[in-house]
């Protein structure tokens, strides 16, 4: 099929080339010229493993290409709506800006019979709204979310665990839902679950698995919180709880909490529609899944402080990560670079380090620290904060050459990452997150 992709973010960047890695003709559009031009010579303008190898194959096959002229999406069959849609200044509602400006640039270039596919995350009611200006052009419009984990995205793209489709009753709806399900066709021919709803529904999955994920990492670090005042451990806690069937143990790694550019906004967009739905109370436990979760990041703090004596007012203290999570450069609300601030908000000498993210948190946060190279990074350090959970930290920082490099081998675990037993015999002070 020859399909548009508008937006080439991080969410319409890899979808534009993975689909054209399964055969598709596609063309994606941005409003950014430098973005523009950086995926036209296949250079990934964000850290995604796996992308750059797609951007080359595509463009260099000659069906994968990107322009800043929206015009040139005439032709295609389908057009998939991946803008932002961010937190609102002042807010926390949804921003949707960029899809409504997306969807009026592109309606004067849809021709009948074609097929308006939103995968931008949003409120629920906003294809309702947005289904008239469609279908007046003769279009339809479904609502097709996306689940990709940062890191993961491309993989997540070809080979999703579900797909799921919001379409309009009627045949106009069941025909788009077929050209849906062509168009993902090395998934549906696997068996991959596509599921089919109403336009409410498509968007409810998608805010709804969210709120849930975001849930059960605030659980667990709600219960981080009860370990920390009564010796127990919640690391073994989640180990026990996390054999239970209905329970499982992913997402109940307790550290400093959640970031990037989907949970957090997206749970205070959930809780702010449902608020105007007239319904607040009914998501009003998100408010405390936010709150512990900024909690979380304000403990660990606390902890390199504790480590300190009590203060890390000119101390040298090292940060390892500044990506909200690892195989990601994206530092949009990144706990990681949150603690960093608040110790140089407290007067720590502060050292940033990162495998990726130098860049865009230096661009952010000038006023910090930064440092590319690890071992460079550490010393001198009279206290280390591990924050991003990359195996350069997690499984590839020997904590006895560690221990050469720095001034204080103190070493407060954000994330429940390490070794205990290992560190503290190589001399050092370990302080986790819910941990003795």
């Amino acid at each position: 099929m020859k399909i548009s992709v508008i937006g080439c973010g991080y969410l319409g960047a890899v979808h534009a080339a993975a689909m054209a890695s399964i055969g598709h003709d596609v063309i994606g559009v941005d409003v950014d010229v430098r973005k523009v031009e950086a995926l036209s010579n296949a250079k990934a303008p964000f850290f995604e493993p796996g992308l750059p190898e797609l951007l080359a194959a595509g463009v260099a096959n000659g069906n994968l290409r990107f322009t800043t002229d929206i015009s040139e999406v005439q032709g295609a069959r389908i057009h998939f709506i991946g803008v932002g849609t961010p937190q609102q200044r002042g807010g926390y509602a949804a921003d949707l800006t960029y899809v409504n400006a997306a969807v009026d640039a592109l309606v004067p270039f849809l021709s009948p019979g074609d097929i308006v596919a939103g995968k931008s995350t949003v409120p629920v009611g906003t294809a309702e709204q947005l289904a008239s200006r469609v279908s007046a052009a003769g279009a339809t419009l479904v609502w097709n979310p996306e689940f990709l984990r940062e890191g993961w995205a491309v993989q997540d793209t070809i080979d999703p665990d579900r797909l799921v489709v919001g379409v309009p009753a009627g045949a106009a709806g069941e025909d788009a839902a077929q050209a849906l399900r062509e168009l993902y066709y090395p998934a549906t021919d696997k068996g991959t679950p596509f599921i089919v709803t109403d336009y409410a529904t498509a968007e409810l999955v998608k805010v709804s698995a969210n709120a849930f994920l975001a849930t059960k990492i605030s659980f667990i670090n709600a219960m981080a919180e009860i370990a920390e005042v009564t010796g127990a451990d919640v690391t073994q806690l989640a180990d026990a709880i996390g054999h239970d069937a209905r329970i499982g143990r992913r997402f109940l790694g307790a550290g400093i909490g959640f970031g990037g550019g989907c949970l957090p906004k997206d749970i205070r967009a959930f809780a702010a529609r449902a608020e105007e739905l007239g319904k607040g109370e009914s998501v009003g436990f998100l408010r405390e899944v936010d709150a512990i979760n900024l909690r979380r990041r304000e403990r660990a703090v606390e902890l390199v402080s504790l480590a300190l004596d009590g203060s890390v007012y000119g101390r040298k203290v090292t940060v390892l990560g500044a990506a909200f999570k690892p195989h990601s450069d994206d530092i949009r609300d990144s706990p990681a670079l949150d603690v960093a601030v608040r110790l140089h908000g407290l007067g720590a000498v502060v050292t940033v380090t990162d495998p990726e993210a130098i860049e865009n948190a230096r661009r952010a946060h000038p006023q910090l620290g930064f440092e590319e190279d690890r071992d460079t990074a550490l010393r001198g350090a009279e206290a280390v904060v591990v924050v991003t959970e990359w195996d350069e930290y997690r499984k590839n920082l020997d904590p006895v050459a560690a221990g050469e490099l720095v001034d204080k081998r103190v070493v407060v675990d954000g994330r429940n990452c390490l070794d205990p037993t290992q560190w503290r015999a190589a001399g050092w002070t370990y302080f986790g997150m819910g941990r003795p």
